[in-house]
């Protein structure tokens, strides 16, 4: 684990006056109920077994705990990262010793398997890869699997091995002389083909950077690209997983606003591995093993980022989401919406004082904040559930929702303003609740517990200040014989403005199917693209250099509508054919900046004199800050960049010109999809 922020040494933008329009939301009126639509014709990822997990360390003497696990097992704790983040690389599973670190007696590996069988928990090994060897990490599966039949299945080769000094900060333990991404990336096959042979059921995973995180983006050394690039282009082929961290950062506001990264961080790393992983790429899944926040850690903001972070990664299809971590002792004091927060990485108290014992933490094993919210995550999204599309017309009010295969819904409500309590009206799609009052789960600021009764109705609740409430309706009808969904899209023949969509047949219910329709997915909006009695479907009229998911619904001969497929994502490219050509070069990343080079190219037949550049960024924390060759002008996410004197005339037939800009970013770095020149969308090469 790291736990203080590593930040790139580079140039230091300074974000000056182009209008980028940015500065903080204004909260809506709390008089006026927020809307909140659940949609559950607009289907996300179905919920894993392994969704819910927690880290374990050596240094924790009640990790086998009967009361630890007991605990973990009602928050509903489906997966066990063991032997504990950074501690994971300087740790030898036989001797049981951790040279430099702190091993607390009885958190041995067969104490670790103990307390997860009696958890329910599936374990996630970190293999030692900064002081070990291919070989002991074989040998330790050939413990677990063969000697001891644990079935530990899922294996991490290290752990934030970028933080051991290539990049400059240094955290991590490694002992290996080249320290670069590329040795990383040979070794990790070295350890899957050791641990393979053993036991070819496994699965092994390599460590990768949060795109938009440090150090995403920055190529150090001899390696042919940055960290995430090198890794995947020589390991790919050989791993079956990658694993990622994320802590966020900031004020309590600042971590509860970056959620929103999500869906944008889940895409780059996805296109990342299609790009570099090699044939067979869409095999590798995504595992977040760390997230945690540095303010509010043991109170209601460390609660609500969980809950938040957890369901929008679930949404995106990770595997498995795992909190830093169960134990972990007291920090830095504070008081935080009335309450006092310790400071504590840890989702259990430690029982333990600050070291001039003025404060200490409530007794051993007391739940904190996020213990609760894992409680809360186990009662809204079960294994099996699949999430649906949920939003709000509020920024501080965040909704998720899952559809379960009985017919219900249950929707997460969170309230992430500290000081206002906020109505909501809730609309559904796809769904009618029954005509009763739901189930309800509540976690309010200050509370030692989830209270749950059946109050209300299904349209309206309001939601006290930082709290987090799901809701659990029972549908109206009986969803018997409704055909069963169509199975997992995919996109082909996709240009500029047309993609072909297919999927597997539907499975009948009581009636024959009638027609498939195609929907795509607009915030928590469905908008039907076309509809047909076969299982593919081409759809025109789509904008380039965009980004589209789609769900495929089955409908019966009797009206009866099916539940939604698996999503779809995929963007849409460039004309293949245009009077102008853009090459967009991203140079000398440093982790939120860069300075890249646009070549702007007339292929036309005819001169231009004077032009116009324009895009949009596709998210709201990019911006230009500074640029050269050319004047420019930011306003919200559009950019706009016109000649100087010099550069303003462009031949025909291959005329060009180059201009550049220094780059800022604070999440995911999403290269912009679309260049127009003087209105007409280009060719990007």
């Amino acid at each position: 684990m790291r736990r203080t922020t590593a930040f790139a040494a580079g140039l230091l933008l300074l974000a000056t006056a182009l209008g980028t329009g940015g500065g903080p939301v204004a909260a809506a009126d709390p008089t006026a109920p927020v809307t909140v639509t659940v949609n559950t014709r607009a289907g996300l990822a179905t919920v894993p077994a392994t969704a819910l997990g927690v880290n374990h360390a050596i240094w924790d003497a009640q990790l086998g705990s009967a009361e630890t696990s007991d605990l973990l097992k009602a928050a509903g704790v489906k997966m066990l990262r063991y032997p504990g983040g950074s501690y994971a690389d300087i740790y030898h599973w036989e001797t049981h010793t951790a040279p430099g670190g702190y091993v607390a007696p009885n958190t041995d590996f067969d104490t670790f398997m103990a307390g997860a069988r009696r958890v329910g928990a599936e374990p996630m090994i970190i293999a030692n890869y900064g002081t070990g060897t291919p070989a002991e990490a074989a040998a330790w599966v050939r413990y677990a699997n063969v000697t001891k039949g644990y079935g530990a299945k899922w294996w991490t080769v290290g752990n934030e091995n970028y933080g051991n000094g290539h990049y400059g900060s240094a955290w991590e333990a490694d002992d290996h002389p080249d320290k670069s991404a590329s040795q990383y990336a040979r070794l990790v096959i070295e350890y899957a083909d050791a641990m393979k042979a053993v036991d070819p059921s496994i699965k092994v995973g390599a460590v990768l950077t949060m795109p938009g995180n440090w150090p995403d983006g920055i190529t150090a050394g001899s390696d042919p690209g940055p960290w995430n690039q090198t890794v995947l282009s020589l390991a790919g082929p050989k791993i079956d997983f990658v694993d990622v961290h994320w802590y966020p950062g900031g004020s309590a506001a600042d971590s509860l606003a970056r959620t929103s990264h999500l869906p944008d961080a889940a895409w780059l790393l996805r296109q990342q591995i299609a790009r570099y992983a090699g044939p067979g790429a869409d095999r590798i899944g995504i595992s977040f093993t760390e997230l945690n926040v540095d303010a509010g850690r043991t109170t209601a903001p460390g609660a609500l980022f969980l809950a938040d972070a957890y369901s929008g990664l679930l949404e995106q299809g990770v595997f498995t989401v795992q909190w830093w971590n169960v134990h972990n002792g007291i920090g830095t004091v504070s008081e935080v919406a009335g309450q006092t927060d310790y400071g504590d990485f840890g989702m259990l108290s430690s029982g333990n004082c600050t070291s001039d014992g003025e404060v200490c933490q409530p007794a051993f094993n007391t739940p904190f904040a996020p213990y609760h919210a894992l409680s809360m995550m186990n009662l809204f999204a079960r294994p099996g559930d699949q999430l649906v599309r949920a939003g709000t017309d509020e920024p501080l009010v965040a909704a998720h929702a899952v559809r379960r295969p009985d017919g219900s819904v249950a929707v997460l409500l969170l309230n992430k303003d500290p000081d206002t309590a906020y109505p909501v009206a809730l609309d559904y799609a796809g769904f009618t609740p029954a005509d009763e009052a739901p189930t309800v789960h509540t976690f309010a600021n200050g509370a030692t517990g989830i209270s749950t009764a059946r109050s209300g109705d299904a349209t309206a609740r309001t939601l006290p200040p930082y709290s987090l409430t799901t809701l659990v309706l029972r549908p109206a009808g009986s969803p018997a014989g409704r055909p069963g969904a169509p199975g997992r899209p995919t996109a082909s023949a996709v240009t500029d403005r047309a993609a072909t969509i297919s999927w597997p047949a539907a499975t009948p219910g009581a009636s024959p199917i009638a027609k498939y329709e195609v929907h795509r997915q607009n915030g928590a909006v469905s908008e039907q693209l076309g509809e047909t009695a076969g299982t593919s479907l081409t759809v025109g009229n789509l904008e380039p250099g965009a980004r589209y998911t789609v769900n495929v619904l089955a409908r019966d001969t009797a009206g009866r509508v099916s539940w939604s497929s698996p999503p779809l994502t995929f963007a849409t490219g460039s004309p293949a054919e245009s009077s102008c050509a853009v090459r967009f070069n991203d140079d000398n990343d440093w982790g939120n900046g860069y300075v890249a080079n646009i070549e702007v190219i007339n292929t036309g037949a005819k001169a231009l004199d004077g032009w116009t550049l324009t895009w949009t960024w596709p998210t709201a924390w990019q911006q230009v800050s500074s640029g050269w060759s050319a004047t420019w002008n930011q306003q919200g996410r559009d950019v706009r960049v016109t000649p100087t004197d010099d550069n303003r005339r462009l031949a025909a037939g291959g005329g060009s010109t180059t201009v550049g800009f220094v780059g800022a970013y604070s999440g995911p770095n999403v290269p912009p999809g679309a260049f127009r020149l003087n209105g007409t969308v280009c060719t990007l090469r």
